[in-house]
């Protein structure tokens, strides 16, 4: 397959610049696929989708901000976006309004010192210590929202709050999973009530799921690979559920990949370690049975999940189907369940 297959159109005014007014307000497109259904929801009605027994599985990573205004010594201002940490204070970035190639720039963030590299076509940022730069990063860092949000000069104070789950536990991503956003713990509690069993595995997002792919063959493309974890006891949960029969339902195709990434080998996947899986159609599903996601970005590699997940023909009719209805898209937009 050929991404070129993955583009559609979207008008602008469809992406959502900020979150709904309550989390569970937002909008829900319920799609069966063995009946080849679609119905309009709202996600507060999620709960009536699911059933007693099922298996839902949630990502605790907490994004941080990595976003940080960097300064230049002739006074230009960058945006560096941290993506890893590679110890000792640096971090491999991305780095927007640098020219040059210069190995080694001194640059300011607020009163502290840095330094900026650049080795190989890539970039990254070194602090005086690894304390220094995780009280720099708390101080002074943003929310890594997505550049389609665009706020026209907003401080984005409650993104900090919103740009973030309820559940979120863990800090590493530098994407939210977003498909999390619409949960408040109100409606986690009336869904545990009901006997479906929630599970919290852990993948920190990172630049590859958000990268595009601007052409070629899908089979090319490689993804950068993903940190994950989960404990004993959940993956125990998990395997059970399957052996029983009963639904493994997956909240955001970030828990589809490690998912996906931990049973893909019969269920010996290692409980903590990198995935680099990329989920395009014809891959053969080995744990998932039903999934909570958002609308995605054309020629993303989670649109292609979703692809894979429902089959492109019926993916492509329920992306129509939401903007017909006037849906909110992408990271703060709406969401769908697919079972």
């Amino acid at each position: 397959m050929r991404v070129e297959e993955f583009d559609y159109d979207l008008p602008r005014e469809m992406i959502a610049q900020h979150p709904s007014g309550e989390r569970e307000a937002s909008r829900l497109l319920v799609c069966d696929r063995e009946k080849g259904t679609m119905e309009h929801r709202r996600f507060s009605d999620i709960a009536g989708y699911l059933r007693e027994g099922d298996v839902l599985v949630l990502n605790d990573s907490k994004v941080f901000p990595a976003r940080l205004k960097v300064r230049k010594e002739t006074g230009g201002m960058l945006d560096v976006l941290l993506v890893r940490s590679t110890g000792g204070g640096t971090w491999e970035c991305l780095v927007k309004g640098m020219r040059g190639t210069r190995e080694a720039i001194p640059v300011s963030v607020g009163d502290r010192g840095a330094v900026l590299r650049r080795s190989n076509g890539s970039w990254t940022i070194s602090f005086a210590s690894r304390e220094e730069g995780d009280e720099i990063i708390g101080t002074l860092g943003r929310m890594p929202l997505p550049p389609y949000i665009k706020r026209n000069g907003e401080d984005g104070a409650a993104d900090f709050e919103r740009y973030q789950t309820v559940y979120a536990e863990k800090t590493g991503s530098i994407a939210a999973p977003t498909a999390g956003f619409h949960f408040s713990a109100g409606l986690l509690g009336g869904i545990a009530s009901k006997g479906v069993e929630i599970v919290r595995i852990t993948l920190h997002i990172g630049i590859g799921t958000f990268s595009l792919i601007h052409a070629g063959p899908l089979e090319d493309h490689r993804m950068h690979g993903e940190r994950y974890e989960i404990d004993e006891m959940s993956k125990g949960r998990i395997r059970a559920a399957r052996q029983e029969g009963r639904r493994v339902v997956a909240c955001g195709t970030s828990s589809v990949r490690t998912l996906e990434t931990l049973f893909g080998m019969n269920g010996n996947g290692t409980s903590a370690g990198e995935t680099e899986l990329f989920i395009y159609p014809g891959h053969r599903f080995r744990c998932v049975d039903a999934l909570i996601t958002n609308f995605h970005l054309p020629r993303s590699t989670p649109l292609m999940l979703v692809a894979a997940f429902m089959g492109a023909e019926p993916m492509k009719r329920a992306y129509a189907e939401a903007i017909r209805g006037g849906y909110r898209f992408y990271s703060y937009g709406d969401a769908m369940f697919i079972s």
